[in-house]
């Protein structure tokens, strides 16, 4: 292939590419983020449950290791048969008589000669020296070596400081005679812990480890965790970083291809959009992030991550299918990177699926805790009957699992500032926004009222009789009824150019010729669109002001200029609005409608018969001048707006009935 062939197929191919490049780059950050060691298998189990898995047979050998509780015991019990080692120290009497000479000198009123006596007393039966670390002295056997050879003795049978009330005899005179020998009872206590085995069985390779529908007894359990802790250590043993890597980037790739051909079959225009793409990817990112972050911090608090966030913002800027399967796509590829994958799965599904339930038509802030109250039921209920099924009593329900599901649906409501910062971010409008932008109080639309208020009284009509209309053929109709409120924005600039706006006989058009009357008219769209910049209108409403007339001509100005001029040549761009065409359900039904009512207002009769006409003709030329190809609407849907448009046109202009006067 050539390299100008290569280049020209890279070009052709570079949305494709580009989404590839945006997917398999979260797949890599994705893994990168959690911690890279990893666990061998674990089974799905609860103690006191049943085994609702298959039978289970010993993959190896391996040891049944003692509980916690087992070992600790069995460590007590060798710590306090311990022997205690000590020496006899021949010169402690002398060195007490020699202390007791020095603290006479400075006591007079000492009894030395009874302090003698009561030495010799002491020393003949032996002072031992209590180890301070060794709260149960007393239940220990003493070793008194005496050179090689070693005697068994109680503590009883020697005096202790304990045993002394006079603390100056205890603290300033007295010198163990029987010397405590810490490395040789350390030696000791290290022989006999030595001999504790971890292991209180070994299982067999081939043996029956349980079978299913066997009830998890206590033993049980220990030796199914066991077995997981085998694993754990055999998956230590042969874990490779890259490999474990190259195993989960490959799972969320597969993961993003299931939702690629989903978005390609189901949604396409979304996938057109590479804004939306990378809206969608950040948000699992994001989701991720948290994830991780709380596993490394405690595993436990997993489900404190609010990833519900991600099903209602993709329910609020998109649809509830789109919003289910990203959701989906996003726990599944969290699944396989957190503890209990199973438990993860089910928690995170039927909550997803509540709030997008919950969040169906949602236009007002108390939503947010509704859908946050639904979350944390859902949480709590699963849990609840959980804990059931496996436990069949509800003993084992610990609080701090609801306060986890608690804080969770409390940082759901983190969704409400996300969608504004996303908002901003990517472009994107939700109904939230429009909701905002159709009160007529916004400063753009109390500027059209004050300035032009026969626009403003049109917009509103258009607005209306729109959002009526999508509601009927389907389709976003509050965006609709934004659209046409600030479809005409751009006549704020010169109002009195436009007939809705002129209150006396004077036509400002008079004064000038076909060409700058046309430029005017015209010109109120790209004035539209800076004003759409300045009260910072959003990408979504703004697409009404460009594409209300589409690439149709002024055809009041243009024939005249024809008729008036017949011997020059006329260029049509001149009098021609610079689109573009409308491109979805929403702009091509504003367009009509705007065309419609317009023209209405011109008709000299409105009975039945003038309306009818007047719309056809109108609908027939969009259609004839192509202005409706760039849109989703069908022949159906053409027959049903043109229905509509008949019908409330004429109750919009019915006649009314004359009242006599009464004198």
């Amino acid at each position: 292939m050539q390299p100008k062939d290569l280049i020209s197929t890279i070009v052709k191919h570079l949305p494709i590419i580009t989404k590839t490049l945006l997917m398999l780059c979260t797949a890599a950050l994705i893994p990168l983020m959690f911690p890279s060691t990893g666990s061998g298998e674990h089974y799905d189990y609860a103690e006191g449950g049943i085994w609702r898995n298959p039978d289970l047979y010993a993959p190896y050998d391996f040891d049944v290791l003692k509980t916690a509780d087992e070992l600790e015991q069995e460590l007590n019990t060798a710590r306090m048969k311990s022997l205690l080692y000590y020496s006899a120290d021949s010169g402690a009497r002398v060195k007490a008589y020699a202390r007791l000479d020095a603290v006479a000198r400075r006591h007079a009123e000492i009894d030395v000669r009874r302090m003698h006596h009561r030495l010799d007393s002491i020393y003949r039966i032996g002072y031992i020296e209590r180890p301070e670390s060794m709260p149960d002295f007393e239940s220990h056997t003493i070793v008194l070596l005496t050179g090689n050879i070693g005697s068994e003795h109680l503590a009883t049978d020697f005096v202790t400081p304990l045993d002394i009330r006079d603390t100056l005899l205890r603290d300033s005179i007295l010198v163990p005679s029987i010397a405590y020998d810490a490395s040789r009872t350390e030696m000791e206590l290290d022989s006999r812990l030595s001999l504790i085995t971890v292991a209180s069985d070994r299982i067999q390779q081939g043996e029956l480890v349980i079978s299913k529908g066997e009830f998890v007894s206590k033993e049980k359990a220990q030796v199914l965790k066991s077995l997981e802790e085998e694993n754990d250590e055999r998956y230590r043993d042969h874990y490779s970083p890259w490999g474990r890597f190259l195993g989960q980037f490959m799972l969320c790739v597969i993961s993003y291809i299931a939702l690629y051909m989903f978005l390609k079959n189901t949604r396409h225009k979304l996938l057109d959009d590479n804004r939306k793409v990378i809206f969608v990817l950040a948000l699992t990112l994001i989701m991720s992030a948290a994830t991780s972050m709380v596993l490394q911090i405690n595993p436990d608090w997993v489900l404190i991550v609010p990833l519900c966030i991600v099903p209602i913002m993709m329910r609020i800027f998109f649809d509830m299918r789109v919003a289910l399967y990203v959701h989906v796509t996003t726990i599944v590829i969290l699944a396989n990177m957190v503890p209990n994958p199973f438990e993860f799965i089910f928690y995170q599904l039927i909550a997803g699926m509540m709030s997008i339930v919950t969040v169906r038509n949602f236009e007002s802030r108390s939503k947010f805790f509704v859908v946050s109250g639904v979350i944390f039921l859902a949480y709590a209920l699963i849990y609840t009957f959980g804990v059931l099924s496996q436990e069949s009593v509800l003993d084992a329900i610990t609080s701090q699992r609801y306060i986890i599901f608690f804080l969770n649906a409390l940082l759901t409501l983190l969704a409400y500032p996300l969608i504004y910062i996303f908002e901003r971010l990517f472009g994107l409008t939700t109904n939230l926004t429009l909701m905002e932008l159709s009160s007529t109080n916004t400063p753009a639309l109390r500027e059209l009222s004050r300035r032009a208020p026969g626009t403003f009284q049109h917009a509103m009509q258009v607005a209306n009789i729109s959002e009526d209309i999508v509601n009927e053929i389907g389709g976003n109709a509050l965006l609709a009824k934004v659209g046409a409120l600030y479809h005409d924005i751009g006549k704020i600039e010169a109002p009195l150019y436009f007939t809705e706006n002129q209150n006396s006989d004077f036509n400002p058009h008079n004064e000038l010729d076909y060409r700058e009357s046309a430029g005017i008219i015209i010109q109120h769209v790209s004035d539209g669109l800076q004003l759409a910049r300045k009260y910072h209108i959003p990408a979504a409403v703004a697409d009404f002001i460009r594409t209300h007339h589409g690439t149709t001509v002024t055809g009041y100005f243009y024939a005249k200029q024809k008729a008036e001029h017949p011997d020059e040549p006329v260029d049509i761009a001149d009098f021609s609005y610079p689109g573009p065409r409308p491109y979805s359900r929403e702009t091509a039904v504003v367009m009509l409608v705007d065309s419609v009512e317009a023209a209405c207002k011109s008709l000299k009769s409105h009975d039945k018969e003038s309306i009818d006409r007047l719309i056809d003709r109108v609908v027939a030329d969009k259609v004839d001048h192509n202005q409706l190809q760039n849109c989703d609407l069908t022949f159906g849907d053409l027959t049903m707006i043109t229905k509509l448009l008949k019908q409330r046109m004429l109750s919009i202009y019915h006649a009314r009935i004359a009242y006599p006067t009464v004198n």
